[in-house]
């Protein structure tokens, strides 16, 4: 009776410590509160996989980043549910924004057909970016802090060993995870699309000059960018969608390499203010100097909103992977090639303030 007695309390003891584990492993698992040193604030998580994916899907967890600042937050939703669609596998979009545009953001996830999306917000403070940043005062309207997102993955994305960053003005026509699964050569941190690629030389901007090679973001007149010893004709990279390999995007430090070079450039102005005119860039630029894969073409086909012209054929973009408005003519506001292609994934804001800001925009650039 005793030996019963003692195996009966043995087994209700180990049941305890069982459930305390499943608890604090539970726990742990959804506890996304606590703000991290750099500042990005994780609010908002939906665990659940959408039901569309339990059948025949691919179990590989792909985290997408992506920046969504409230001005172009259409944009953003736009590209989140064109890769949405177009995808069986379980992605999780780590979404980074502002703090006063959270609550906007989180209302239009929640409508149809995003509401099963899974996604975490990070709130981005842009005092990270002090003593890092050189603002002009006559163009501080213009500054956007959001768009140093990407320099910090390892710390939005902690637990990935690989994560995928786009830029809010694309969209998706293909299953992102062919993306993702881009081989990066050993000691690559990220892969990019260079500038010389076979589809975008094909398009290059008429009298751009040097805007796709090195020296149209560098200034090789300053002599700590002549010491580097990069070649001022080597092809430039699309930093606006990329695979980063985080193992080593960590042991190499990229991140504090490239707020070195931010630093840097605040005193002693390294960027070439002639053609490019973009601070987030030569950075990566310097960094990832003939140390970074390429991406199929395919999966960045951009400059579509380098003017309001159609610089690829219809049949072109139909077989387009990714397709990407950089440039001034983003679909959503002024006049752009293949808005129509963009309209498709679109999803009206319920509070109407993006199709207004959408209205002024167009009527502006009808005047």
């Amino acid at each position: 009776v005793n030996i019963s007695i003692l195996i009966v309390a043995v087994v209700i003891f180990l049941l305890v410590i069982h459930h305390n584990f499943l608890s604090l492993s539970d726990f742990l698992r959804r506890e996304l509160s606590d703000p991290s040193p750099l500042g990005l604030q994780p609010i908002d998580f939906i665990p659940a996989a959408p039901q569309r994916l339990t059948d025949e899907r691919n179990d590989k967890e792909i985290p997408v980043v992506i920046a969504a600042s409230d001005e172009r937050l259409g944009g953003a939703i736009a590209a989140m549910n064109s890769i949405y669609q177009h995808t069986r596998s379980d992605v999780v979009f780590h979404i980074v924004t502002l703090n006063d545009t959270v609550d906007h953001l989180r209302m239009w996830l929640r409508s149809t057909p995003l509401k099963n999306m899974r996604y975490r917000i990070l709130d981005f403070d842009p005092r990270v970016l002090e003593g890092k940043v050189q603002v002009d005062p006559q163009k501080a309207d213009t500054f956007k802090p959001l768009t140093f997102a990407r320099f910090y993955l390892p710390t939005l994305v902690p637990h990935a060993e690989k994560v995928i960053y786009v830029d809010d003005d694309v969209i998706v026509q293909d299953d992102i995870v062919e993306l993702y699964n881009t081989p990066l050569k050993p000691g690559h941190a990220a892969a990019f699309s260079d500038d010389c690629d076979s589809t975008s030389s094909k398009v290059a901007v008429r009298g751009a000059g040097n805007q796709y090679n090195y020296i149209g973001f560098l200034d090789y007149k300053k002599e700590t960018i002549r010491k580097l010893a990069m070649k001022a004709n080597t092809c430039s990279f699309n930093p606006g969608v990329f695979i980063a390999n985080l193992t080593e995007w960590k042991l190499q430090n990229i991140t504090k390499q490239l707020e070195k070079w931010m630093a840097l450039d605040v005193v002693e102005e390294l960027y070439s203010k002639t053609l490019a005119g973009s601070i987030t860039t030569p950075p990566l630029l310097i960094v990832f100097y003939k140390q970074h894969s390429s991406i199929d073409p395919m999966w960045n086909v951009r400059h579509l909103g380098s003017s309001a012209g159609k610089r690829y054929s219809p049949q072109f973009v139909k077989a387009a992977k990714l397709l990407h408005w950089n440039g001034h003519f983003k679909p959503w506001g002024r006049t752009a090639s293949y808005a129509e292609v963009w309209e498709k994934w679109y999803v009206p804001d319920p509070t109407g303030k993006f199709n207004l800001i959408r209205r002024h925009s167009e009527a502006y650039e009808a005047k």
